[in-house]
């Protein structure tokens, strides 16, 4: 095979088995709001334990996240995603072999967290950020949307394994498949054939930790970027990921048809973060990441609105769909041209670790304000304007385009 057709191989590899791994990553998270109403009658768990162990979750994925972002830079994504696989893996075994408490905080929030902190959007984009020269932002949504899109399929297979079999067997089935994942990505996902050429910033350069972070910590993109996307994961990974299926379930929906919902806000997600991608490489970046924001907050009034009946619950889906993961394609490409593609990884990974810590927020007081209040009104109303404030937030932004030089 001629070397430039290898090399196009192995990018498209790279885009395809990058959205695999954050598609069952993703899922594994998403199946803890599609069982939490089950856990709720069966083990008698309440939604506020439950959603304490998600927020656990996100705190150690905000923990792990910059590690793994370093470990990307280091010694690149394949084998930091394999890792991770593999910690999902075991840790969804657990999962499935229990009704204990302490042990299904081990397997969910221990184990199975560090693997979600390491298959991450900030590992899979920092691996594109540095294999492609054209079409970045195309092929950063491609490769990131398996966050969102290829859960149209698998949260639904995990909903009919709940509704047909039982909980233990859908975490058992997320545990094969992520096994089954950690050889393939380790045979098939290299390099390109030939490294690409780079003039402004020479990935992989040796330079300490420590100068690293100081120079990140005194870019101001930096700390826009990091308080915007922590607000992110408050609307998104802690309000709906979390919240969304068992709000469905309180209003009356039953599993499969809210699961139906979920999977079709994956699929329009999906669309939504290939098409922020291409617009990434085409329009104003900051007024872009700001728009998306701004049509966020819109449609948790339509969420505060929701009717009983199906449709209105799959109008919702579409609406949040198109903006809900839409934010990290636009995100890496500002952090590779504001901040440096040596230090992306890092970069990404404390920018993923805001992200976390915002999600496990949101987890948190949705199970907390509906133990004490039996509503979630409260979570949706401040999820609206946070995701203001973010809009404003990234507007500060430059569009600059040329990849920044960070130090050695």
């Amino acid at each position: 095979m001629p070397p430039a057709q290898e090399s196009r191989l192995q990018m498209g590899l790279i885009v395809w088995f990058g959205f695999l791994a954050l598609a069952f990553a993703f899922s594994a998270r998403a199946a803890l709001g599609l069982v939490m109403p089950v856990w709720e009658v069966e083990l008698g768990w309440s939604r506020g334990f439950v959603s304490g162990a998600g927020a656990m979750a996100l705190i150690v994925m905000a923990a792990v996240a910059p590690f793994a972002g370093r470990l990307a830079d280091k010694k690149g994504p394949r084998l930091t995603l394999a890792l991770g696989l593999a910690a999902i893996s075991f840790g969804c075994a657990l999962i499935a072999t229990t009704g204990n408490k302490a042990v299904f905080l081990i397997g969910f929030g221990g184990i199975a967290a560090v693997g979600f902190g390491i298959v991450a959007t900030h590992v899979v984009s920092t691996a594109i950020a540095r294999s492609f020269d054209q079409h970045r932002g195309l092929a950063t949504g491609a490769a990131t949307s398996g966050a969102t899109g290829g859960q149209f399929l698998i949260v639904p297979m995990i909903a009919s394994l709940l509704t047909f079999a039982s909980w233990r067997w859908s975490f058992a089935g997320i545990a094969v498949v992520c096994a089954l994942l950690v050889p393939c990505i380790l045979r098939f996902m290299a390099a390109p054939a030939k490294p690409r050429a780079v003039t402004h910033d020479v990935p992989g350069r040796a330079a300490p930790l420590g100068t690293d972070l100081r120079y990140l910590l005194t870019k101001p993109a930096f700390h826009l970027l990091f308080w915007s996307f922590l607000i992110c994961g408050y609307a998104t990974t802690g309000a709906i990921e979390t919240h969304f299926l068992p709000y469905a379930s309180f209003r009356g929906f039953e599993p499969i048809p809210s699961a139906g919902a979920y999977g079709l806000l994956s699929a329009v997600n999906m669309l939504g973060m290939i098409g922020a991608g291409w617009l990434t490489d085409r329009v104003n970046r900051p007024m872009l990441l700001a728009g998306i924001y701004f049509l966020r907050a819109l449609t948790f009034i339509v969420l505060m609105k929701l009717g009983t009946n199906v449709e209105s619950l799959y109008l919702f889906a579409a609406l949040f769909g198109i903006v809900d993961y839409a934010t990290v394609p636009v995100t890496a490409s500002l952090v590779a041209s504001h901040l440096g593609l040596r230090v992306m990884g890092l970069a990404m990974g404390l920018i993923s670790a805001g992200h976390s810590i915002g999600g496990a927020l949101g987890a948190y007081l949705g199970g907390y304000i509906f133990d004490v209040s039996a509503s979630y009104g409260l979570v949706w109303t401040s999820s609206l304007w946070l995701s203001i404030v973010a809009g404003i937030l990234v507007l500060l932004m430059s569009n600059k385009h040329r990849l920044q030089t960070a130090p050695v």
